[in-house]
């Protein structure tokens, strides 16, 4: 598996998800690279090392290879989300420098590089903006071809936008990139807010996980501290949605899911409704071009939150 993120908050908590498959020997966790969306690509990739070495993997030159990518969408201004992550992406907790650094190698080129090293056996999961994979696509034209799976966590369908009214976060962060993916000819699997949203955690679960005093339990509770209080107001009551590892999951267990087949677009025009992920959700014969999109309409929502719980314990 390679991993693309914008390592914030629920991003930590599925590297830790990941760590925890690898330390099983479920995984094998290839590289990272990151993207603008929650913080900085280069805050980002040192919060990655951070989560990784917390969680007792080697990263860095001397082990998973953790890449800096985009830096700014492809066609408008860059945004952070800092309210919902901290000003350091990890809910302002302000950890020590890791012992890793960066790799040299940009991401969209450590893309196409192990997918050309490994045809067919790469899983690309990408939880931020997909500008890294829109410019992997623009580098190689034949890497459709090479990638096992592509597996996002973005977009939004009947459910609401949480960015704009209609657009989803990673989706609106670059929506130029983001129809590249859907147009390209590959497998993809999109795991929009419709899916997400209802696996959110509230104070039972985030109890649990703050009882358990290990170092990185008390990491993941104390990162899920800021995230909930920004959460709260949306969720009306106290939690948070983890959304980037539900993704993560049905990367490796995708019957936890329930599905829709349909090709997606983004709208990248209209003045209310850019980054919108659309779908065309009459009975009518498809007419779209595009290879249909495998699209998160649901799943086993306890069965998320306990095996997540799991992870982040068994450490």
């Amino acid at each position: 598996m390679l991993y693309d993120c914008d390592t914030g908050i629920d991003d930590a908590m599925t590297l830790l998800y990941l760590a925890s498959l690898v330390r099983a020997g479920e995984a094998e966790l290839v590289g990272v690279g990151t993207v603008h969306g929650n913080i900085d690509p280069l805050t980002g990739a040192l919060n990655t090392l951070r989560v990784l070495e917390a969680a007792g993997l080697k990263a860095g030159e001397q082990g998973v290879p953790v890449a800096i990518g985009a830096a700014r969408p492809m066609a408008q201004d860059v945004h952070y989300a800092l309210d919902w992550h901290g000003t350091d992406g990890l809910g302002d907790t302000h950890l020590p420098d890791p012992a890793g650094r960066p790799v040299a190698e940009p991401a969209a080129a450590q893309i196409v590089r192990l997918a050309r090293e490994a045809p067919g056996e790469l899983t690309l999961l990408a939880t931020g903006p997909l500008t890294n994979l829109g410019a992997a696509l623009l580098l190689d034209d034949e890497l459709p071809s090479l990638i096992r799976e592509v597996v996002v966590m973005g977009g939004a369908f009947e459910h609401p936008g949480n960015i704009t009214t209609h657009a989803e976060a990673n989706i609106w962060h670059d929506p130029e990139a983001a129809d590249l993916v859907f147009a390209a000819d590959w497998p993809v699997v999109l795991v929009p807010l419709d899916a997400t949203h209802p696996t959110a955690v509230h104070d039972d679960w985030l109890d649990r996980l703050a009882a358990h005093d290990t170092p990185v339990a008390r990491f993941a509770a104390n990162i899920l501290e800021f995230y909930a209080d920004a959460y709260t107001p949306t969720l009306r009551r106290r939690g948070a949605v983890i959304h980037d590892a539900l993704a993560a999951m049905l990367v490796v267990e995708p019957e936890l899911g329930e599905y829709a087949h349909r090709p997606v677009r983004v709208e990248l025009r209209g003045e209310l409704t850019r980054g919108t992920t659309v779908w065309d959700a009459r009975s009518l014969p498809a007419e779209d071009t595009r290879r249909p999109v495998k699209i998160a309409v649901g799943g086993d929502v306890p069965g998320f939150q306990e095996r997540l719980l799991a992870s982040l314990l068994s450490f």
